[in-house]
């Protein structure tokens, strides 16, 4: 899943300054947020619940949240290691104001229920880290596979999504594999991917996601953080590579003077001006294979 040292970056990343893991358990979604994603114009109105999916493993708890009127684009998020929580619900708003039907996931499900990270965590505390990386090494590539299945399927059977038009997959840290994971079991199904300073997306391992890109029918936009492409400044090439075998678009670009963790908007090392550039980015390429 995450290396060593992207684990330490996550650790150094969480609970930024704007808002404590107090504030976040006290606001209500939209509360406090709103400031760090404003809305835009152009947005529409959306509604949004939180949800339970039953799959073959038990119930996952989610949030689902879209356009208030008509059928629009499926999106699948994956959240990072530190799971759903206010800032995704508030990262799936925003994104459903643009016109899509998102579902963020609880991924770790099987183990507890959201919030999966603990409040006021001391991650130097060997107890809280054993429990994070416990949680997120329970996610095998088959563990995610069968959940995108039974999300995927769960979103379909929505009267807010258009089935008629490709969805897309996002994932951060934790989730960037995932995007192509869930790519490349559904490519019929999934239009494109966006990772945001995903982890391990490149690996010695037989199954590394870079090498199931060729099972992918999906357009991709890897956004890469600085601090990860400085200990594997390879990976971004042989991304590059296996795109173009594919024969598939794909926007590979590592953002200057980001630490990685820089687009969860609860992060400390959130770098606004990056993260509107990569999300802008999402949007013109959702744009234009989505439709």
């Amino acid at each position: 899943m995450c290396d060593q040292d992207a684990f330490d970056d996550m650790m150094r990343y969480r609970r930024g300054p704007e808002v404590s893991r107090r504030e976040f358990g006290a606001l209500g979604l939209g509360a406090g947020l709103t400031a760090l994603i404003p809305a835009h114009a152009g947005s529409v109105d959306t509604t949004g619940a939180d949800v339970l999916i039953t799959t073959p493993a038990g119930t996952c708890d989610a949030y689902f949240v879209h356009p208030s009127k008509g059928r629009h684009p499926a999106v699948l998020m994956w959240p990072d290691i530190f799971g759903l929580r206010a800032a995704f619900k508030q990262m799936a708003t925003r994104l459903a104001g643009a016109g899509y039907s998102v579902l963020v996931v609880n991924p770790f499900y099987r183990l507890e229920k959201a919030p999966t990270s603990p409040e006021h965590a001391d991650f130097s505390n060997p107890t809280v880290r054993k429990l994070l990386t416990d949680e997120m090494n329970s996610l095998t590539p088959e563990v995610v596979t069968a959940d995108a299945k039974s999300f995927i399927g769960w979103l379909d059977h929505q009267r807010s999504v258009d089935r008629k038009k490709k969805m897309a997959v996002t994932g951060y840290c934790m989730g960037g594999p995932f995007t192509i994971r869930t790519a490349a079991e559904f490519p019929d199904r999934v239009g494109a991917i966006a990772s945001f300073h995903g982890a391990n997306l490149v690996t010695d391992a037989p199954d590394s996601p870079h090498l199931l890109v060729s099972k992918m029918k999906a357009q991709a936009l890897i956004a890469i953080a600085a601090s990860d492409d400085a200990k594997q400044p390879d990976a971004k090439d042989k991304l590059r590579a296996a795109f173009e075998a594919a024969h598939l678009p794909a926007d590979v670009e590592v953002y200057a003077g980001t630490m990685h963790g820089w687009c969860a908007i609860d992060s400390r090392v959130y770098n606004h001006e990056q993260a509107e550039k990569a999300w802008s980015k999402m949007l013109v390429l959702f744009r234009r294979t989505l439709a």
